[in-house]
């Protein structure tokens, strides 16, 4: 019996155990694995997982590795790292792991967001890229469709007459809108069902996505019951109903001679490629109505939540430091004048609204762990040998928060922005710095834009 089982340990330790591919190369540091369960019994199991990466990090350095389940992870705290990784070596580490929660949520890996690399990835990436310009110079102006929104809302604003409001309801929908004119062209008026439904499906898969489910280290688990799963799927399905619903009334109201929208750019490039007009793109299935569904999904992720969760960020310091919100009405008031609203020209001379926003970014930034990437090939990162396969993580938390490249990290002091060591210019303002990125910078402007109104509104002195 007991040979038997001792058989049967070392027959799972011999398939689980972390196998090294290059015996002479040299590896990160690693946390204790054990066959099946990896490295979780050693990772702390209270606090935020982005803290207690960053604290691991005085045991192991700012580059270390374990495993979750059977697969090997490196995690990344310190920038030039981050910077060789996302920047210098983008295209070696431009693959998406398969996480459960992820891959529900993004249909499969589709669209661009949780997409691993390859042609599908690419051409929605292009497509996406080709609908930024869309809105850089006229009436479309990216500029004009945010100044109109948060008009909107600093009109809001004035008719509370100085009472304590809750922001979540009039920002969540001034950032919708302003999605949904991207993606769409249509905004809605407060209390429209549409609203409603995005409000309660993106509460829904934040919720669910901030459980760190089992699920996501042990994928085989899925066949049993699990509400967090549950509650995704569900979640998910809300939206692409949504999406399908709108994306069937634009496919047959389309002209290909006025196109103003994401949803447009996608139905013109997929009747190319039905019509053998595409050029390069062979394969239907690049464009299916699945894959452009979950792209256009991914869009309403990175700018619905990133977005709000800054300006209400920079609300809540800004209410907490009233000598700062004096100061950065002050400037706005001598730069900007009493004529008209701020647009991004102003920017350069906004210094102070400016550090503000970065700081915001640096001290909370909306993801503390960027969306793993991995290795598509044997590669390396610093003097260590990275394995093809390899997932990795960048802790934003950990570049944010060291002390050795920021003076007192867990303060709120903007004052100091332009004083700050080399890391704050490339991380502290990108929530998706990746060369690959088809969204890289575009936050930091969309949230400058959507914080200038609310700033002038409700720290008026």
């Amino acid at each position: 019996m007991w040979e038997v089982l001792t058989l049967l340990l070392l027959t799972l330790a011999y398939f689980f155990w972390p196998k090294v591919k290059c015996p002479g190369a040299k590896y990160p540091k690693n946390l204790p694995s054990l066959p099946l369960v990896g490295s979780l019994p050693f990772l702390p199991r209270h606090g935020h997982p982005h803290v207690n990466f960053f604290k691991l990090q005085e045991k192991y350095g700012p580059i270390y590795s374990f495993r979750m389940g059977s697969k090997t992870t490196v995690m990344i705290g310190h920038h030039q790292l981050a910077k060789e990784v996302l920047i210098k070596k983008g295209k070696e580490f431009s693959g998406r792991p398969q996480v459960t929660t992820l891959d529900i949520l993004s249909d499969n890996q589709r669209g661009v967001a949780f997409a691993d690399h390859g042609a599908a990835w690419q051409l929605h990436r292009k497509l996406v890229m080709a609908t930024f310009a869309l809105f850089k110079d006229g009436n479309q102006k990216l500029e004009n469709i945010i100044c109109q929104e948060i008009s909107s809302f600093c009109d809001f604003l004035a008719t509370q007459d100085g009472q304590s409001i809750d922001l979540s309801l009039p920002l969540f929908l001034a950032v919708t809108n302003i999605i949904c004119l991207i993606c769409f062209n249509i905004s809605y008026k407060k209390g429209h069902p549409v609203l409603k439904t995005i409000q309660k499906y993106n509460e829904g898969i934040m919720d669910s996505l901030g459980k760190n489910s089992v699920v996501d280290i042990f994928p085989k688990l899925k066949i049993f019951p699990n509400k967090t799963l549950e509650n995704m799927r569900d979640c998910v399905k809300m939206r692409n109903d949504l999406l399908n619903t709108i994306y069937e009334k634009h496919k047959e109201n389309f002209s290909s001679n006025s196109i103003t929208n994401m949803m447009d750019i996608m139905i013109q490039a997929k009747m190319n490629l039905d019509n053998n007009n595409a050029g390069p793109v062979q394969n239907s299935e690049l464009l299916s109505d699945r894959h452009i569904l979950a792209t256009i999904g991914d869009i309403f992720g990175a700018g619905l939540e990133t977005t709000t969760s800054v300006v209400k960020w920079t609300t809540a310091f800004l209410l907490h430091n009233p000598q700062l919100q004096k100061k950065i009405q002050e400037e706005i008031d001598q730069n900007v004048g009493f004529s008209r609203t701020p647009t991004i020209s102003d920017r350069n001379h906004l210094v102070l609204l400016e550090a503000t926003i970065r700081e915001v970014l640096r001290i909370r930034p909306v993801a503390p762990t960027l969306i793993p990437h991995k290795a598509v090939v044997d590669s390396s990162i610093g003097e260590f040998a990275i394995d093809k396969g390899t997932n990795v993580i960048i802790n934003l938390w950990a570049l944010h928060h060291n002390e050795k490249e920021w003076h007192r990290p867990d303060q709120f002091m903007p004052g100091e922005y332009t004083f700050c060591p080399a890391p704050c210019s490339l991380f502290s303002v990108l929530h998706y710095p990746s060369t690959t990125s088809p969204l890289r910078g575009w936050q930091l402007e969309n949230s400058w834009l959507q914080l200038l109104g609310p700033v002038d509104t409700l720290f008026l002195p």
